[in-house]
């Protein structure tokens, strides 16, 4: 499939497989290497092992697919400390993934690499996980990285807050891409992504990751996230954080995430969560310190708070929302001004006393003190 035979390279030094071909795949990567240490097939059913990064180039596309495998078992070095000696994927140009499975592998242990590490920064606590094989797109990709009808499992690892593309399923650049249609599992983040724009992410199964499932963050602009079923990770199911915009958060199923099951952080701006369902959460859709977004026609359940506004959060719209059995079903708090929450169906809710309501015959939407100017009208609150 390579034009050339020049243009795949392995640097021994580096354990750095380089592709700058316009089109390549495993089989070519694995009939010029021609080594086994590398590269090899480790049986007939289509099950492969790669003891090496690989760097697609700038204008270069790798294709993983099925019509080569149907397992690549990226292997984690063993006696590794630092991050950045693990394998890896890196894509400065494009890479299609599609019907396969990827997934990192410990030969010692003959089993995924199972220890990706943690982090809680609330209790400036983080835990170095073991260097575990990841997938990165950087910022100067020269095409899109499309994931499609496979699976992605035991991948990235806390390597350190900042240090690095070491997540596990991370999009720095490859606008217009689109990840649909996969298994996206034991990851340490499902998915992250930094600056970028205009994925799609649609029809997944994220599910115990260790940290978040869903996390487009600083500058993520332009993403729809439709469809997903997103439940048990670590922290939060889907969070979009800092400077986004943008974002259509639509159609998802979010549960049993350890905190949070969609959230909007950090200066989130014209945003849309709609049509979701969120169960068994603390918080079931939680808004922080962001503005202008529509959160409506979502079915919240079994939460402590089923919708919250909170920490300065200002001009959100809330409405059309169905909210049964929360603690809270409504809690604005912390300084969030200006929103406007009408037309929601709360049910089945109960709350401390110590909280006050804009509503006289129950507690069912609760507002605190701190809270000023918010519009509160047409909400239909079933009595206990």
């Amino acid at each position: 499939m390579s034009e050339s035979p020049s243009c795949i390279n392995y640097d021994p030094s580096d354990v750095v497989i380089t592709v700058s071909c316009k089109t390549a795949n495993l089989r070519d990567i694995n009939s010029q290497l021609n080594d086994p240490n590398i590269l090899h097939q480790e049986s007939l059913d289509g099950i492969w092992q790669l003891n090496a990064g690989i760097f697609v180039d700038k204008d270069a596309t790798l294709y993983i697919n099925s019509s080569d495998l149907s397992w690549l078992k990226i292997l984690t070095k063993q006696g590794v400390e630092k991050y950045n000696k693990t394998n890896y994927i890196e894509v400065h140009g494009s890479l299609k993934i599609d019907s396969v499975k990827i997934s990192s592998w410990d030969r010692s242990e003959n089993d995924y690499s199972k220890n990706p590490g943690s982090r809680d920064l609330s209790e400036n606590y983080v835990k170095i996980g073991t260097p575990r094989p990841y997938l990165s797109v950087e910022s100067d990709a020269t095409g899109t990285t499309d994931i499609t009808n496979s699976e992605l499992a035991y991948l990235g690892y806390e390597g350190g807050v900042g240090i690095g593309a070491d997540d596990g399923l991370t999009y720095f650049g490859g606008e217009g891409s689109v990840i649909k249609n996969n298994n996206i599992h034991h990851l340490y983040f499902g998915f992250y992504s930094n600056g970028v724009g205009n994925i799609t992410i649609e029809n997944n199964a994220v599910h115990h990751n260790a940290h978040y499932g869903l996390d487009p963050h600083t500058g993520t602009h332009d993403m729809i996230i439709r469809n997903n079923t997103v439940h048990d990770n670590g922290a939060i199911g889907i969070i979009c954080s800092l400077n986004c915009s943008n974002i259509i958060i639509e159609n998802n199923k979010a549960y049993n995430n350890d905190r949070i099951g969609i959230m909007l952080s950090r200066n989130v701006q014209n945003s849309v969560v709609r049509n979701n369902i969120v169960y068994n959460e603390t918080q079931c859709i939680f808004a922080s310190q962001s503005h202008n977004n529509q959160i409506y026609n979502n079915i919240v359940n079994s939460c402590k708070n089923g919708i919250r506004l909170f920490h300065n959060t200002t001009a959100n719209t809330i409405h059309d929302n169905t909210i049964s059995n929360s603690v809270r079903g409504i809690f604005v708090d912390n300084g969030a001004t200006k929103n406007a929450i009408y037309s929601n169906t709360i049910s089945n809710n109960s709350t401390s006393p110590s909280s006050r309501s804009n509503n006289d015959s129950n507690k069912a939407i609760v507002v605190d003190e701190t809270a000023k100017d918010n519009t509160i009208r047409d909400n239909k609150v079933a009595k206990y």
